[in-house]
């Protein structure tokens, strides 16, 4: 059977190791850690470390979390939904969406065109397709009205 080796590092020294490449929730580098083999206690111990010297802030990473879905063409449902996944807690989300403001019917009409490159709808079918897209991307019915109509 396959036995996982001791980690090297600490676990001080390995979440900061992981959070010199990007940023990551708390919830994120609690797994990552945990997975790595650490216990539970000494991971609480590296997570406490790294919110003492500000190297760990859901918010920072809510915020970046929200730009790159953005960029990436989502929609504020699809972005809610995966800072819920990954436990960030509710008001931290909130207070990302308000200091990072979209204009959500854009984004769904910039999404639609870029997708569909401004083909118009020839019937229900086809529009039924272009709703399914959008709803997915996380837009909601209001945006993706104003992003479909002609």
């Amino acid at each position: 059977m396959y036995s996982r080796k001791a980690p090297t590092l600490s676990p001080i020294e390995a979440a900061i190791q992981l959070l010199s490449r990007r940023d990551h929730g708390e919830y994120e580098l609690y797994q990552k850690l945990s997975i790595k083999g650490y216990e539970d206690e000494d991971i609480q111990k590296a997570l406490n470390f790294c919110l003492e010297h500000n190297y760990l802030d859901d918010l920072r990473y809510a915020r970046s979390q929200i730009r790159q879905h953005v960029y990436k063409g989502h929609g504020e449902r699809r972005i809610r939904q995966e800072l819920n996944q990954k436990r960030v807690a509710e008001s931290v989300v909130e207070q990302a969406m308000a200091e990072e403001p979209q204009d959500w019917f854009e984004l769904a009409k910039s999404a639609a065109e870029k997708k569909f490159k401004g083909q118009k709808v020839k019937d229900q079918k086809e529009y039924a397709k272009q709703v399914r897209f959008l709803q997915y991307r996380g837009y909601s019915f209001e945006q993706i009205s104003y992003a479909l109509e002609n």
